[in-house]
C-alpha cells in the first residue's frame, strides 16, 4: 500500500518538527479567525462599519461564508500544499476544529443561540476531514491515480458553485465563481492539455451525477 501511495505522489521538501508546529499553529488560529469572522458578519450585518456594509451587500459575503464552497477550497489549499498526507489530515483537521469551534462558540455565547441541527452537520465534517485530506492530497501526483482524484475534487467543487438545468446555468455569485476559477488553478496539470482534459471531465462528471441525482429525487416525490 505504501508503495502504491508513494507512486501516486510521495512526500517532499521535509521541514522540521518545529517548522511543522508553527504551520499547524498558524493554520489553527486562521480557522478561527475565519470562523470568528463568518458569525460576526452572519450575526451583526446592520452593525457593520460603512465599507463593510457596503462590500457585503454588493457581494454577499455573509451567505457565501455560509455555503460549502470556500471552505473546501480552502481546505483543498491547506492538504495539496502541505509536505506530506499525514501533515495534510492534521492541518485541515486542525483549521476546521477551529473554525467550527470558534463559530458556535460565538453562537452560542455572543449570538445567544444554538443551531444544533447544522452544528452537527459540521462536527460531523470535521471528524471526517483528515481522511478527506489524506486522500485530497495526493491530487497532487503526476499519476493516473492523482489525475482522476483532481477530476472527482474539481466536480464536486463544480456543482458547490454553479446552479444549471435544462435551459440555465449560472454561479450561485461571482465569489463563487472566483472559488472554482482558483479551484481549477490549484488542481491544474503539468500541461494546458491535461488540465483542459482534467476541466472538461469533471464537468462532464459532475453533470451526469446531478442529472442523476436529480432524477431520483423526481422518482422520490412521484
Amino acid at each position: 500500500m505504501k508503495k502504491f501511495l508513494n507512486d501516486i505522489r510521495s512526500a517532499e521538501n521535509p521541514i522540521s518538527g518545529n517548522r511543522k508546529i508553527i504551520n499547524t499553529i498558524a493554520i489553527l488560529f486562521l480557522g478561527i479567525a475565519l470562523g470568528t469572522f463568518s458569525k460576526y458578519l452572519d450575526f451583526r450585518q446592520t452593525e457593520l462599519p460603512g465599507v463593510l456594509m457596503a462590500i457585503n451587500g454588493v457581494l454577499d459575503i455573509g451567505n457565501f461564508l455560509g455555503r460549502f464552497a470556500i471552505w473546501i477550497l480552502i481546505a483543498l489549499c491547506i492538504s495539496i500544499y502541505s509536505n506530506s498526507a499525514i501533515r495534510a489530515s492534521i492541518n485541515v483537521f486542525v483549521f476546521f476544529v477551529g473554525m467550527v469551534a470558534s463559530y458556535y462558540l460565538y453562537s452560542n455565547y455572543i449570538a445567544g443561540f444554538f443551531p444544533r441541527s447544522y452544528a452537527m452537520i459540521w462536527f460531523g465534517f470535521t471528524a471526517v476531514s483528515p481522511l478527506l485530506a489524506f486522500v485530497c492530497w495526493y491530487a497532487k501526483g503526476k499519476s493516473r491515480p492523482a489525475f482522476m482524484l483532481s477530476v472527482l475534487i474539481l466536480a464536486v467543487l463544480f456543482n458547490m458553485t454553479f446552479v444549471y438545468g435544462w435551459g440555465y446555468f449560472e454561479a450561485r455569485s461571482v465569489l463563487e465563481l472566483i472559488v472554482f476559477i482558483i479551484g481549477l488553478t490549484v488542481l491544474r496539470r503539468d500541461t494546458l492539455k491535461s488540465s483542459v482534459l482534467m476541466g472538461t471531465i469533471s464537468i462532464v462528471l459532475a453533470s451526469v451525477s446531478y442529472t442523476h441525482l436529480r432524477a431520483h429525487e423526481t422518482e422520490a416525490d412521484l
